[in-house]
């Protein structure tokens, strides 16, 4: 049920339209005057405020800018018994949605409701769409078929939404700023800064300075004041990436912002005031550099509140082909070649190898095959030499007659028909066994289930083992 406020000081008035309107089915909450309306809306939450605009205290275009200073969601619609233009052209330009020169017909009333409320159920239908397509969004470059990132995606959207810092934890090349971006664009603070900080590939001579600014003449080459990253985060989100690499002094006062929410400026007394949201990432086990000395304990405690541990691609084999896929598609689209392939013999290497670059290094190694290939198909030497030499699998006769048939088939096809015979292949070698056959290709044991319905293996639907 709708909630309307009326402001009205005359007796009868009020009564008589709030009769008629709770007869229309909205809930009615009156007001004698314009001091009280005021409080009723800082009290409580209206779909909706009529409000005559002659009143005695205060005026109703002052309960209109009340109304849009607190609620702005909320619908006002002012009544004058004064039809003048003036008068009713400033409470449109205070951002009245109509409004109604006494004397009016109470159905004229309910049909203005009537149509502010739809209006306003399209507009919110209208958010709602577009939020979920940014949400969709937000992922669509965190490529994933893995039940692992499944979870991880269930973190990032349960993080995103509490204001407290968030600690990215993983292998270099894992994607740790997708995921840092991701928790800022589902978080509250989307539409302000994102702000991120290598603290690695700063200088420590210079990282104080980067991070929380310097006033003019704080040391040599200082010939202006100049604003910190902190400052430039202000209302958005700083992103503190191989945090792990920070020096010791450096934690120190990054300890204190994170306390205190203030900094000072290099060469200044004056504190300036934080508002950034903080996520952190590191390739590093702090643990380890806790025990050693060289990361805070203190600090490490007030930043690790909200932990994403990323898991490397070695761990979820699966989404190699479809990462694949992805930086084949979208180099394709820079360079206009949209008639590239990847051989089976060259998939088999990407499968088998153990990326210690992570999803950084596959797409290198992509790039690089995609430069230096003929013909328009990737090859096995194509790619990197180390792939060559650590992902090379014994051929069996049914991989040379995949090999020999399957080159003209599209690449999402060849992904189907080569995730099959890996499958197969793997199984005969591990003598049948589900879990044995999941751990050596890196998936979990209810992914691999799942591949083998998927293909119409024999044994997916009356083999229960293990």
């Amino acid at each position: 049920m709708n909630k309307i406020l009326l402001v009205e000081d005359e007796h009868s008035v009020r009564l008589g339209l709030k009769h008629d309107l709770t007869a229309a089915g909205y809930r009615v909450v009156t007001a004698e005057n314009g001091a009280i309306g005021i409080a009723l809306i800082e009290r409580e939450v209206f779909d909706l405020v009529v409000t005559d605009l002659r009143l005695p205290c205060v005026d109703g275009l002052e309960v209109l800018r009340r109304v849009k200073k607190s609620a702005p969601e909320t619908g006002v619609i002012v009544i004058t018994a004064f039809a003048e233009v003036k008068t009713a052209v400033e409470a449109i330009k205070e951002g009245a949605y109509d409004y109604l020169s006494k004397p009016f017909d109470p159905e004229e009333l309910r049909l203005t409701i009537a149509r502010f409320l739809h209006q306003r159920e399209l507009e919110l239908e209208n958010c709602r769409l577009k939020e979920e397509v940014r949400q969709c969004r937000v992922f669509e470059e965190i490529v994933s078929a893995s039940p692992a990132m499944e979870v991880i995606f269930e973190k990032i959207s349960a993080a995103a939404r509490p204001d407290l810092p968030v600690f990215i934890h993983g292998e270099s090349g894992t994607g740790k700023g997708l995921v840092a971006l991701a928790v800022h664009n589902l978080s509250p603070r989307k539409y302000k800064p994102f702000v991120m900080v290598n603290c690695a590939a700063i200088p420590e001579t210079l990282i104080e300075s980067e991070l929380f600014g310097h006033e003019k003449g704080a040391f040599t080459g200082a010939t202006a004041r100049r604003r910190g990253k902190f400052e430039a985060a202000h209302g958005g989100t700083i992103f503190l990436d191989e945090i792990g690499d920070m020096p010791l002094p450096m934690q120190a006062k990054l300890l204190h912002v994170v306390e205190n929410r203030t900094c000072e400026r290099l060469g200044s007394n004056e504190q300036v005031r934080i508002d950034a949201r903080i996520i952190c990432a590191t390739a590093k086990d702090l643990e380890q550099e806790k025990e050693a000395g060289r990361f805070r304990a203190d600090l490490y405690y007030r930043l690790n509140v909200l932990p994403v541990t990323l898991p490397p691609l070695r761990h979820r084999r699966e989404d190699i082909l479809p990462l694949m896929h992805y930086f084949l598609k979208k180099m394709a689209n820079k360079t206009d070649n949209h008639n590239l392939t990847v051989s089976t013999a060259a998939m088999r290497v990407l499968m088998a190898y153990d990326y210690p670059g992570n999803v950084r290094e596959l797409k290198h190694a992509l790039e690089m095959a995609m430069t230096f290939c003929k013909g328009g198909v990737i090859e096995p030497g194509d790619l990197p030499e180390a792939m060559g030499r650590s992902g090379e699998l014994k051929k069996t006769k049914a991989q040379e007659n995949l090999l020999s048939t399957d080159n003209n088939l599209p690449l999402p096809e060849k992904i189907k028909v080569f995730e099959k015979e890996l499958i197969a292949q793997t199984l005969e070698a591990k003598g049948g066994s589900k879990r044995e056959t999941a751990r050596l290709l890196g998936v979990s044991r209810g992914t691999l289930w799942r591949k083998l319905k998927e293909h119409d293996f024999p044994c997916a639907d009356n083999d229960q083992e293990e």
